[in-house]
């Protein structure tokens, strides 16, 4: 075994015995055990529990993001300062100045990433799981948590015609394409690719603020834009079909919510903040920056001074002789 198997062991069996209870579940609701939809439902039953868990961390990501967002006024003011400047004692300055921002707003250049991030270790290793699937069945061995009978039927299940373990440039280069392995395979690289495209495109076009969208954040939110696709349209060739059943619900997932966010908890600024104002206002809530307000108003109305009341005499400070 490998590094990188060793690595990734424990994150096997973790994947393949979330998908074994899914699937033990659904076979005691009266599924068929070796039925490929009753495996599609195990990896989709994967993702909802990889997913649920992190939440805490997509709720980080979103401070993380508001913050990045917060500081592109003092980043931009900082690029001036130092605009032209390339000696290393001005370098340094630079990013200990910027080390400064991050750390006051609470938030760092890689924090939109940490979610997928979490999720690398859980994909690689369900792609390990399937793609072993056929050399498992013929080994006669299980893989983690599955024994050899489950591993059995999972590299006999189907799905419209294709087995979750076949992938499509391993199948051509085998001889052993079909058309239901090319179509599927091409119909989930293309929702896979779209749902990750739209899900970016919704941030940029409506969640983000002018300050962000004329700053550095902005190229990077473009780069992920079109990246992203790119890297998973390549990659998604040799991805067996249930690793792209996984993410093409993790990003439907994503997309969803983003959605959710965008509508209920938009960045200030942002289009769809003016558009949630609308909302409020023809609701008759009040405005979420009135609220702040209020609590102001209400503070000065309880200084004696803002009441009429007469107010006490000051000593003033006596010239020295």
């Amino acid at each position: 075994m490998g590094f990188f198997d060793t690595i990734l062991f424990p994150f096997k069996w973790v994947v393949s015995w979330i998908m074994v209870s899914f699937h033990d579940v659904l076979t005691w609701l009266g599924m068929d055990a070796a039925s490929g939809v009753t495996w599609t439902l195990a990896i989709i039953g994967l993702v909802l529990v990889i997913r649920a868990a992190l939440i805490p961390v997509f709720v980080k990501q979103i401070k993380a993001q508001r913050g990045m967002q917060a500081l592109q006024p003092d980043m931009k003011k900082l690029q001036a300062k130092y605009k032209g400047k390339t000696d290393q004692l001005s370098r340094q300055a630079m990013g200990q100045e910027q080390m400064a921002l991050y750390k006051e707003h609470g938030t760092n250049p890689f924090s939109a990433c940490l979610p997928m991030l979490i999720q690398m270790p859980f994909f690689f290793s369900l792609f390990q799981v399937l793609s072993g699937v056929a050399k498992a069945n013929q080994e006669t061995k299980g893989i983690g948590a599955m024994t050899h009978d489950q591993v059995a039927q999972f590299d006999s299940a189907t799905i419209f015609g294709a087995r979750l373990s076949d992938a499509l440039l391993p199948s051509m280069q085998g001889g052993n394409l079909t058309f239901a392995i090319a179509a599927l395979s091409i119909v989930m690289i293309v929702a896979m690719i779209a749902s990750q495209f739209i899900t970016q495109k919704q941030i940029m076009s409506k969640n983000m603020s002018e300050e962000a969208m004329q700053g550095p954040f902005m190229r990077q939110q473009k780069m992920m834009l079109y990246v992203l696709p790119l890297v998973f349209g390549i990659g998604g060739v040799n991805f067996p079909i249930g690793v792209l059943i996984y993410w093409t619900t993790t990003n439907l997932w994503t997309m969803g919510q983003q959605f959710f966010v965008i509508r209920r908890m938009p960045t200030p600024g942002s289009p769809a903040y003016k558009e949630y104002q609308k909302r409020r206002e023809a609701k008759g809530l009040p405005l979420l920056g009135a609220s702040k307000k209020t609590v102001v108003e209400e503070a000065v109305e309880e200084i004696p001074e803002a009441k009429g009341q007469r107010s006490q005499p000051q000593r003033k400070n006596r010239k020295k002789k």
